[in-house]
């Protein structure tokens, strides 16, 4: 009798709410940061030492924000969106 078709009008919902994208924002921000306070240090001539590439900031500094930026990444992820 009635064959009719219903069509689902369901919003289509994305896996992480808004929080887990902001917190996944300032974790790409802080790898990117990281990377870059790792670069440079080089010698143009590379038969001269530059000790220039064992400074503080690319040891110590650079590093600990990268894994600071992966801690958030992870953070975003486990986080649950529907928890207030």
């Amino acid at each position: 009798m009635g064959d009719k078709k219903r069509k689902d009008t369901t919003k289509p919902e994305f896996v992480f709410g808004k929080k887990n994208y902001k917190f996944m924002f300032i974790g790409l921000i802080c790898i990117a940061l990281g990377f870059i306070l790792m670069s440079g240090g080089g010698s143009d001539d590379p038969n001269v030492f530059n000790p220039e590439i064992f400074s503080w900031r690319r040891i110590h500094l650079a590093p600990t924000i990268v894994l600071i930026g992966f801690g958030f990444q992870i953070y975003a992820i486990l986080l649950n969106p529907d928890k207030a």
